[in-house]
């Protein structure tokens, strides 16, 4: 079967869902000169998810959504990712922040946890009710899903999957792993070679190391959280999974330096070859060059109990509740702009996954097929930091806490339940 045919939405619920977004997607899109002169306009702050060619085709969607009465309704702002949690607080706490945002991926969240976001739950009724199994890919609306409704749209996927250099594979005689024992005895030739087997990095502001310990924690059928939201670090699958990662460090399938890396220390590597495999995000290819070429995607490894999960980000859609901010019109606003994603992947602008089944199946992403292969194979085995949404996810994420963690079990000097003990009650401390 071809990836369109695969992922592509049946044809009457496709169209139940255009229509329902028709309606506020029938204005062409306009240029970006001008600004949305009223008052009342429905303001619209975005991240840079791409190069500059990114913000001015957002800004030029942005711009092209039009009012019921024909009256230009939005305007554009970019929101630089070096303080952008300052700046979405402060307006915010002002009353003069977005109307609806994209964001981090547990941004809305703990904006819910301060009564700041308007919940989407009439926009999920409609896309239910147009048939939303059909036009998501599976699982990622119910991440946005908390006991008082869905804190945002999903928009994109940020995947994390395990990548391999098949030069290096190649000229060294080594097959691609399939579990974690095939990839422990990878590692161990690949280091004789002069490679090392899993890249990764974990110096200040690399996430990198605490996503591959994270990875291997759901790949267990482990994870920080219980299934209703509360802190669950100490269990015997983490342990385990934690106990593998050290391994790898003993035998030096990890880089011992890794400590102290850049994510660009981590690319470099990856470019000279000296990172043979290793878990990243699924733009790699694109962020090493020519080395790009060489480089394929594995398919998910199995743990030691037959376990298959990854780890992803849902970056998504939220909108906010504010004195001046109106909840209908910014719905609609939102459903126009759900019907111009395809857009950003039918012109090369993002590197991150579609959430919806007819982009996945569009000819734009059949153009890579490791990307195809990532939404066959990763995509429904991922999983976030926790199957039910919580502030704590923001406040955790890249924090102090999981950054010390990562630190602690990359070093070895410390047991995997000692440093799990610890994460947790890091953790379980954060106010809520």
């Amino acid at each position: 079967m071809t990836a369109r045919t695969t992922h592509a939405p049946g044809g009457s619920r496709r169209r139940a869902f255009l229509g329902l977004l028709g309606a506020a997607a029938t204005a062409p899109l306009l240029s970006a000169c001008g600004s949305a002169t009223a008052s009342r306009a429905i303001r619209f702050w975005d991240m840079p998810w791409g190069p500059p060619a990114y913000s001015s085709l957002a800004e030029r969607i942005t711009r092209g959504y039009r009012t019921v009465d024909g009256a230009r309704g939005a305007s554009y702002q970019s929101v630089p990712w070096n303080n952008y949690y300052m700046t979405f607080a402060t307006g915010v706490a002002a009353g003069k922040g977005p109307a609806i945002s994209t964001g981090a991926s547990f941004q809305a969240f703990l904006f819910e946890q301060q009564g700041a976001i308007h919940h989407a739950d009439n926009v999920v009724e409609e896309l239910h009710a147009a048939g939303a199994n059909d036009i998501f890919l599976p699982g990622v609306l119910d991440t946005m899903r908390t006991a008082d409704g869905y804190v945002g749209i999903p928009w994109q996927l940020d995947m994390r999957v395990l990548w391999y250099n098949k030069r290096v594979l190649d000229e060294t005689g080594v097959s691609v792993p399939t579990d974690w024992d095939s990839l422990l005895d990878a590692g161990r030739r690949l280091k004789r070679a002069g490679h090392y087997g899993y890249g990764t990095g974990a110096g200040a502001g690399n996430t990198a190391g605490t996503q591959m310990l994270i990875g291997l924690m759901l790949g267990n059928g482990g994870g920080l959280f219980d299934p209703d939201g509360n802190p669950d670090c100490v269990t015997d699958r983490n342990i385990e999974a934690m106990d593998f990662a050290q391994e790898l460090v003993k035998e030096k399938i990890i880089d011992p330096s890794c400590l102290g890396y850049s994510a660009d220390n981590v690319l470099g590597q990856w470019k000279s070859g000296e990172v043979a495999m290793g878990i990243h995000d699924s733009g790699l290819p694109s962020r090493v060059g020519t080395t790009g070429d060489l480089l394929d995607v594995a398919s998910p490894l199995t743990g030691p109990h037959g376990d298959k999960a990854a780890l992803y980000y849902v970056n998504n859609l939220m909108m906010y509740r504010s004195p001046d901010t109106r909840p209908a019109a910014t719905e609609r606003f939102l459903r126009y702009y759900l019907q111009h994603l395809q857009t950003y992947w039918d012109e090369g602008l993002i590197t991150t996954l579609p959430v919806l089944k007819s982009i996945a199946g569009s000819e734009a992403l059949a153009r890579d097929p490791r990307q195809v292969k990532i939404v066959r194979e990763w995509q429904p085995i991922s999983r976030t930091y926790a199957e039910r949404g919580t502030a704590r996810l923001a406040a955790i994420d890249g924090g102090s806490a999981l950054y010390r963690f990562t630190q602690t079990i990359l070093r070895g000097d410390t047991g995997s339940r000692q440093a799990l003990a610890t994460l947790q009650k890091s953790i379980a401390s954060i106010a809520l």
